[in-house]
């Protein structure tokens, strides 16, 4: 395996990697951590003349905490996400997919916005972002816009960014007081395995203890992260029980579409869906203030 000959650009800032992107387009990737994009090329899964590096643009680093929420950079690496001290509280369920994520040297590289952008079917952060509302903050020539993270990823590897667009942020908006969320994956091994499956819950209780609003979504089991819609129609306005949460594990293995691969078949995983439903939504349930 080798790397073909590629010219790197590196940009300025968000305006300087928007304007390659046009100038470039459709040859040309984006290169942060180059966790995937280094393996895409070895392996020749895509080819393109140009490559646009993002690593000297501060202001896509970092994350930072206001009144309205979190703010992610796209360049934040997983190790970065994971340690830091604002990633706590109403948000610390974000550590249950990034300390489980590939090895230690993977998570030093890989970035929050190759994660989500990168549309690979069992990425980790994509569900729990999901089940906690988040968007993303989309960048191009022309401006800004956001979008929510479920309407970003359209497919493998495919997602909704225009072709000189590019992620720019994570946007994790703060709860309400009465708010838990939660990931549980099935991997393998310990380390350095992919998701065979997982299952992210966000959940928020009346003060009365029965379900205000809940989202659920899967990971690994369908060519997108998926929102299992139904899981809300079956669980609002009841409390979380024995019949609630069999319920859900049943709405969530309905919802999934697992195929049958190395790591396990579709109904191996289906069924596996359905128990990391019960774990995330008790998991969830549990962090919530009493």
């Amino acid at each position: 395996m080798h790397i073909p000959s590629i010219e790197v650009h590196r940009a300025a800032n968000l305006k300087d990697a928007s304007a390659l992107l046009s100038r470039f387009k459709p040859d040309v990737r984006l290169l942060a951590g180059g966790t995937d994009v280094l393996v895409d090329l070895k392996t020749a899964r895509m080819s393109v003349g140009h490559l646009v590096a993002l690593g000297g643009i501060e202001e896509l680093r970092g994350v930072s905490r206001g009144p309205d929420g979190l703010r992610i950079g796209a360049l934040t690496t997983l190790t970065e996400l994971d340690r830091s001290p604002l990633v706590a509280g109403e948000f610390a369920a974000l550590r249950d997919a990034t300390s489980k994520m590939a090895t230690p040297q993977i998570r030093n590289a890989a970035t929050v916005g190759g994660n989500l952008a990168g549309a690979v079917p069992c990425a980790d952060l994509p569900p729990i972002l999901i089940a906690m509302n988040a968007a993303v903050l989309v960048s191009s020539a022309a401006g800004e816009r956001t979008v929510p993270l479920e309407d970003l990823i359209l497919g493998p590897r495919t997602t909704s960014l225009r072709q000189d667009e590019l992620l720019a942020a994570v946007t994790v908006p703060r709860p309400g007081a009465r708010f838990g969320a939660a990931y549980a994956r099935l991997g393998l091994r310990e380390a350095n395995a992919i998701a065979v499956a997982g299952v992210a819950a966000g959940l928020e209780l009346n003060d009365n203890g029965t379900v205000r609003s809940v989202r659920l979504a899967l990971c690994a089991v369908a060519p997108t992260p998926k929102l299992v819609k139904s899981v809300a129609e079956l669980l609002v306005g009841r409390r979380l029980d024995e019949a609630a949460l069999r319920k859900a594990a049943a709405a969530a293995m309905e919802a999934a579409q697992p195929i049958s691969d190395l790591r396990g078949s579709a109904e191996y995983r289906r069924e596996i869906v359905g128990i990391l439903a019960r774990r995330a939504l008790e998991a969830a349930n549990q962090r919530i203030a009493r």
